[in-house]
């Protein structure tokens, strides 16, 4: 049940575009704004100027009216009246020609000067305002009928339709120069659906956020879910390549060790442990293939303010339960300084640089330095370290840049520095890496907002 009047058709009316609504929302402040300043104007320019003037003239036509009607003859009134005309700028007529009431139909202030004119003089018939340029008052008087004519200027007030067509055309002007920038201001927002409509077709196009700031904001934003979309894409293919590639070999020799079995002859128990062996490497393998998908899918959680020193000690405190010796340096760092983030995913990232460090050197030191804006968290180690023009393969996803010691070390899916570059890019932030001045080894650097 509706209640109310029904507007549906107000709605099928409306432009459906965002140039068109943009432009009706525009334009109607503007012209309402013209509208109400003209009548204003109108009422107050013709309406109370015009009767002020009127009333002025009437006061010497009256003058002129009662003159005649108290001259003693015919030819004293129509002596007097025109020496008083003349004087008073009237043209006195006795009889004149007919007047018959007239007025054009823009003429917005001839009936205020007619009506004004018919309160104030008793003997007036009828008044002529066909003439715009003057003014024609049939007149009846002792002696019979007269006319008398004077010019319009004097009871109306000067004509104001060139305001009115300045005013227009200003209007008219800032309309156009308005439709000019809204057009601009749009531009940006076809662009991204343009590229928003190429992309879900599966055709990328080249963008550049522009326009105001929200329209920059929402073309970043679809930006920065484009590259999230296309990373996911080829970490998808990369992890594919990865599972075929490092499965290959153990499944080989387990393919191997089991052709060479017979049932009767006893396994070796050498044989036996190197198939374990096998099987718990690819099951390493796999688990680590999974994690790396679930942290890649979990993007949706919501963030929470955590307290930056406390958290950083419980994972330094797990690693000494595993053996593991951190150095923490966290100057001028209070238990009460938070930041806002995800804690599994940030204790995921530091737990792999953690072990990227044990693996590859002795000492480790972890360096926690807020600020205002932005929180940086640095693992250092005495390692090897990588070299400066191998940072950007080192983040890829499954890449190892010295596959037989990891593998040695027990590891082998390479991806502690990509979780870390993907959680840091999750963050807001980045991944940095660098040689650590002190410890020689490798330096990185996880930095996000606050």
């Amino acid at each position: 049940m509706q209640f109310g009047p029904d507007f549906g058709w107000l709605k099928r009316l409306m432009p459906r575009g965002l140039y068109g609504r943009a432009v009706l929302i525009l334009l109607l402040p503007v012209f309402t704004m013209v509208l109400v300043v003209t009548v204003m104007f109108l009422q107050r320019h013709f309406e109370d100027v015009t009767r002020q003037m009127t009333a002025s003239v009437a006061v010497d036509l009256s003058f002129v009216e009662r003159r005649i009607d108290q001259a003693p003859n015919m030819i004293t009134a129509e002596i007097a009246a025109r020496d008083l005309s003349a004087n008073l700028d009237l043209q006195f007529e006795m009889p004149g020609a007919p007047v018959a009431d007239s007025r054009v139909f823009y003429d917005v202030s001839g009936r205020i000067v007619a009506d004004e004119l018919r309160d104030r003089l008793r003997g007036l018939v009828a008044v002529e305002l066909g003439d715009l340029r003057q003014v024609r008052l049939g007149m009846n008087g002792a002696f019979g009928p007269y006319t008398l004519t004077f010019q319009r200027s004097r009871v109306s007030a000067s004509n104001p339709h060139q305001l009115l067509v300045l005013l227009g055309f200003t209007a008219a002007l800032m309309t156009v120069v308005a439709g000019i920038f809204l057009r601009n201001q749009l531009r940006p927002i076809r662009r991204l659906a343009l590229a928003a409509e190429d992309y879900g077709r599966g055709r990328v196009t080249p963008y550049r956020p522009g326009g105001a700031i929200e329209i920059r904001s929402a073309g970043t934003a679809f930006l920065d879910m484009r590259n999230r979309l296309e990373r996911l894409a080829e970490q998808r293919g990369m992890m594919l390549s990865g599972i075929s590639h490092d499965l290959r070999t153990p499944l080989t020799r387990l393919q191997l060790g089991l052709s060479m079995l017979s049932p009767d002859v006893e396994p070796d128990a050498e044989e036996i442990t190197a198939m374990r062996r096998d099987v718990d490497e690819m099951s390493r393998m796999i688990n680590a293939f999974l994690a790396f998908a679930r942290d890649a899918a979990q993007d949706g959680a919501a963030a929470e303010q955590v307290a930056l020193l406390p958290f950083l000690q419980r994972i330094i405190d797990d690693a000494a339960r595993s053996g593991q010796e951190i150095e923490l340096l966290a100057p001028g760092v209070t238990p009460q300084d938070s930041a806002t983030f995800r804690p599994d995913m940030l204790r995921r990232a530091v737990e792999n640089l953690i072990g990227n460090a044990r693996r590859y050197g002795s000492n480790t030191r972890i360096e926690l330095a807020p600020s205002p804006r932005a929180v940086r968290i640095t693992v250092e180690d005495d390692g090897p370290g990588i070299p400066e023009d191998r940072y950007e393969e080192a983040l890829r996803p499954f890449s190892r840049l010295d596959p037989g010691r990891s593998r040695n070390k027990g590891e082998g899916a390479g991806l502690g520095l990509a979780i870390a570059a993907d959680t840091a890019r999750m963050l807001g932030g980045q991944l940095r890496l660098g040689r650590s001045a002190d410890l020689g080894g490798l330096r990185a650097e996880i930095a996000f907002p606050r």
